[in-house]
């Protein structure tokens, strides 16, 4: 129920011109690719869902928020309204499955971040979801250790450059 009010009381997407498409695998939590286009002229499209992060494959609650995502758009339609492109040259998107938004999901279900560098006027709702869902300590944020996947690429990539523990 906290998750349906949370979701009513957001405002829809504003961006306009979306790409229907068929989402064909999800990478993870923030991650999908999808066919966009007619028979015979599909193009693949790997997408980022933007506003959000959510945990990384070998990060707690990472294969959680793989299938979360899955639940919501493997296997269906879905409406991408592209932003922007990241410096690895993949679309960063706002994105609806099943007539829900699914930034606004994956926060409202404790299962991805507020993105630290969020800016976005319309990003704004999703601060406060995000406060509902940790203050009833759903999802990831049943965790009070979780850390944000920002936080932990972080320390991985330290940990890399200091190589193996001695002994």
């Amino acid at each position: 129920m906290l998750r349906a009010l949370v979701l009513a009381a957001l405002p829809l997407l504003a961006n306009a011109e979306p790409r229907t498409c068929l989402v064909v695998s999800v990478s993870d939590g923030d991650t999908l690719t999808a066919r966009c286009g007619g028979a015979g002229s599909h193009e693949r499209i790997k997408v980022r869902i933007a506003a959000i992060d959510a945990p990384e494959k070998n990060q707690p609650f990472g294969l959680r928020a793989r299938q979360a995502l899955s639940e919501l758009c493997l296997r269906d339609m879905a409406k991408i309204y592209r932003r922007s492109t990241d410096r690895n040259g993949q679309i960063v998107a706002d994105v609806e499955c099943r007539d829900q938004d699914v930034a606004r999901h994956m926060i409202a279900g404790g299962w991805a971040w507020v993105y630290d560098g969020a800016t976005e006027l319309e990003d704004a709702p999703l601060y406060k979801a995000q406060d509902v869902v940790r203050d009833a300590r759903q999802g990831l944020w049943k965790d009070p250790t979780a850390v944000a996947p920002w936080k932990w690429r972080k320390q991985q990539s330290e940990a890399r450059k200091r190589g193996p523990a001695p002994g």
